[in-house]
């Protein structure tokens, strides 16, 4: 890989001298005490601190309006304030027809300036009244630090094709075309998904909540792309299908990398089932609390699957019996390498996020001659307890394709 993710919005606008503000107005200010924001508030901290900086504004009643909407013109007229971007020059963004008159007409032809959008996104018109989705508000900050860092916009590039740790990636909800952007967000920190582990693209976000991530924007903005470990792993993923170099830099994959194997046939013992690996994700973290991965709640969510000994590694492939009658039980007895294939991912997670893998009651799940494409898990044991300092083991594909991993001692 190259040098090295809250809700917003019912509808209607908010008064303007909530945000109107020209930039570099910044003077920092006492911050008001809001009669609807009360000390024990959960963005009380986050709301004065953007009020003190002169992003956000209270009403002038007493009130700030904590869950009230953002709409798209205030929300680029925030960026505009808060991004240390320079204004692009000879660079044409093109002019929102549908702004001619309108109070952000400035601060939205500004933030545009800045990077963060385009009228060409918008041919049918900017429609600054419309309340922003989630969606889009991930699109212009990671569009907003691509224009500032060029290794942000590599990272958009790099995760075009990862998997995002999300439920809307298996269960639909989520458009590829903002695989990019909702990964930037999240690896960064931007934003995180809902208690669900959704993320709610077309949803909405509060004044309280977009005063939370403006903190996040203002830190991440002078932080490099590669600093983010998570946005690390993801931008991996999309480029070898695997996440092991950033949070397993102990394995060593010889032979040309993991890669070398996707998609090849590779038989299980005596030739009973055909599999192709897609992906290899290695959770290598001891608790539920320390999985050690951005997709760690994807796969775990029981106690005994990760423990300081093991690193457990998700195997994305596809299964195809070569006999009838193929149980999952006779999978399991087929297996003869832990890279290969692994036990069902237990818990609740694979019906939560919609992907596939082996039911635990017995029921039919396979067929002769047809591919099934599942996550399974293995469990790869340190034998260092036994004075192991090193452990390989090989994979070689039907064409004669081999690869070797080699898992050493920290």
């Amino acid at each position: 890989m190259k040098k090295t993710i809250l809700a917003l919005l019912a509808g209607g606008s908010l008064v303007l001298g909530a945000f109107s503000m020209g930039q570099g107005n910044h003077a920092t200010a006492a911050p008001a005490a809001f009669k609807d924001v009360p000390a024990s508030h959960w963005a009380k901290n986050a709301i004065d601190d953007a009020v003190s900086k002169g992003y956000l504004k209270g009403e002038g009643n007493g009130n700030f309006r904590p869950n009230a909407a953002v709409t798209r013109a205030e929300f680029a007229a925030i960026l505009d304030r808060v991004s240390t971007n320079d204004v692009q020059t000879g660079v044409s963004t093109g002019t929102f027809s549908d702004l001619a008159g309108h109070w952000s007409e400035k601060e939205v032809s500004e933030a545009a300036g800045k990077g963060f959008f385009q009228a060409s996104d918008y041919p049918g018109g900017f429609k600054p009244n419309t309340p922003l989705t989630r969606v889009e508000m991930a699109k212009w900050m990671a569009t907003g630090l691509a224009a500032k860092d060029a290794d942000y916009k590599t990272a958009l590039s790099d995760t075009k094709d990862t998997i995002v740790p999300v439920t809307e990636y298996y269960k639909g909800g989520l458009n590829q075309a903002d695989y990019p952007y909702v990964s930037v967000a999240l690896g960064t920190g931007l934003m995180s998904g809902y208690p669900d582990d959704s993320f709610g693209a077309g949803k909405t976000t509060t004044r309280a909540e977009v005063a939370v991530i403006l903190q996040r924007y203002a830190g991440t903005q002078g932080k490099a792309a590669e600093s983010s470990k998570a946005l690390n792993e993801l931008r991996e993923v999309g480029l070898t299908g695997t996440n092991v170099r950033t949070v397993a830099p102990n394995l060593a994959i010889t032979d040309g990398g993991l890669q070398k194997i996707y998609g090849k046939n590779v038989n299980l013992r005596n030739g009973i089932a055909t599999v192709q690996i897609h992906h290899f994700i290695f959770i290598p973290g001891s608790t539920l609390a320390d999985l050690g991965s951005v997709y760690g709640r994807m796969f775990v969510d029981k106690e005994y699957m990760v423990n300081s000994k093991n690193y457990l590694v998700l195997i994305d492939e596809t299964v195809t019996p070569n006999v009838d009658n193929f149980t999952y039980q006779k999978y399991l007895g087929a297996i003869d390498n832990d890279f290969k294939a692994g036990f069902r991912v237990e818990g609740d997670v694979s019906k939560k996020f919609g992907y596939k893998t082996p039911p635990n009651d017995g029921s039919h799940f396979f067929d002769k001659g047809k591919g099934v494409r599942m996550w399974s898990a293995g469990m790869f044991v340190k034998l260092f307890d036994q004075g192991e300092n090193r452990y390989s083991t090989t994979i070689t594909a039907t064409d004669g394709t081999e690869i070797r991993v080699v898992y050493t001692k920290f």
